[in-house]
């Protein structure tokens, strides 16, 4: 296999044609993916402050990679731990497909289970490791250990490991031992895989090369996933679509480009992305800030006051009515160009903009506006 790539969907059916029947079974990657549903789920840690959980109704499609987005404290961690079973809600209902697995215990929802700090035993091999839950099943359930070793071979490929089989987990990366923990998780054909913020002890750039390998591992399996983070960038870039979630209940559900071009809500916009926000007017057909039209409003736009919320790809630089002025704080070069941070005029923060001159913080700036969305006030 050549280093850097999984094996392909063709590589694996190729390989799987030459070998016998028993062997293709245990080598069958791909999965059929179940459905997930969770319907006013309701969970409270006691006491008489707000629930953790507060009617929360989702449905995730057979297949479909799912990110629970949200702040500390959102709910999004104790969501998934309720699709697990490693908590009990105190109402409402979980389906994997048509069964209601609410008052199934953990260890017999078939899920599998990838957390943040890995999990691995550390006085086991790579290999031991992966190999656990198959042979920690009942004699009955149990594959013949030829039957193992084929399938955590296989593992070891697809998560680009097969040299490390005969390490122990103090001997690997970081990287490393987290691709450990997924093959771990895939080894026993869970119904439904659950990441707990898998890259939140990374750093940023092997936290990107594992974004891009998860999304491979995706495609090749076609495994049902949810996976919780705070990383806006994580779940847009990863997810088929996103929940986003504050304080218990979720604010939207969407595809990437939905919640970040049409956010349902103030919360939704100003967490999903780099945002400016102006006090406004909206009067008649226009949209006005400190008195000055800027842009015209859409149909269906409240009257009155409201936030003028902007996203920094939606301003340039430029002149002439309708402009909002600033003033540049800072200007650098990036490995995308050359940006400026600029406060707009009555903003509460900067915001990037492309820009294509010089400029020096003080300088004062014009913005056009390209694209708004509208909160009242």
């Amino acid at each position: 296999m050549t280093a850097g790539f999984a094996p392909t969907a063709l590589s694996l059916r190729r390989e799987a044609q030459s070998r016998p029947a028993e062997a293709v079974a245990t080598d069958r990657l791909r999965h059929a993916g179940t459905s997930v549903r969770v319907d006013g789920i309701v969970k409270r840690y006691g006491g008489a402050g707000p629930a953790a959980l507060e009617g929360v109704s989702l449905a995730i499609e057979p297949g479909e990679l799912l990110a629970l987005l949200g702040p500390s404290g959102s709910g999004k961690t104790t969501l998934l731990r309720v699709i697990a079973g490693l908590e009990i809600p105190d109402g409402g209902k979980v389906f994997f497909g048509a069964q209601d697995t609410t008052d199934i215990p953990v260890q017999r929802r078939g899920v599998g289970f990838v957390f943040q700090h890995y999990a691995l035993f550390r006085h086991l091999t790579v290999f031991e490791n992966i190999a656990y839950g198959l042979r920690s099943r009942p004699r009955a359930q149990r594959p013949r250990e030829d039957e193992i070793r084929r399938r955590v071979e296989r593992l070891l490929e697809l998560v680009q490991l097969p040299d490390l089989a005969k390490r122990y987990p103090g001997q690997l990366s970081g990287g490393q031992r987290q691709r450990v923990a997924l093959a771990r998780a895939l080894a026993v054909e869970p119904s439904v895989l659950l990441l707990d913020e898998p890259f939140g002890a990374l750093d940023a750039q092997v936290r990107k090369d594992l974004r891009r390998w998860l999304r491979e591992i995706h495609r090749e399996t076609g495994q049902t996933t949810i996976f919780v983070t705070h990383d806006q960038d994580e779940a847009l870039e990863l997810a088929d679509r996103i929940a986003i979630l504050n304080k218990g209940r979720i604010e939207q559900v969407g595809a990437p480009h939905e919640v970040q071009d049409h956010p349902a809500s103030r919360f939704v916009m100003s967490f999903v992305g780099e945002t400016a926000r102006l006090p406004a007017e909206v009067l008649g057909g226009e949209v006005r800030v400190a008195g000055r039209p800027v842009i015209a409003a859409e149909p269906g736009w409240p009257q009155g006051a409201v936030d003028l919320c902007l996203r920094p790809w939606d301003l340039t630089v430029g002149q002439g009515p309708g402009t909002l002025p600033g003033t540049v704080r800072e200007w650098r070069r990036t490995g995308r160009g050359t940006v400026a941070e600029i406060l707009l005029d009555g903003a509460e923060a900067p915001v990037e903009v492309k820009v294509t001159d010089v400029y020096e913080p003080g300088d004062r700036v014009a913005l056009a506006v390209g694209a708004a969305r509208v909160f009242p006030r």
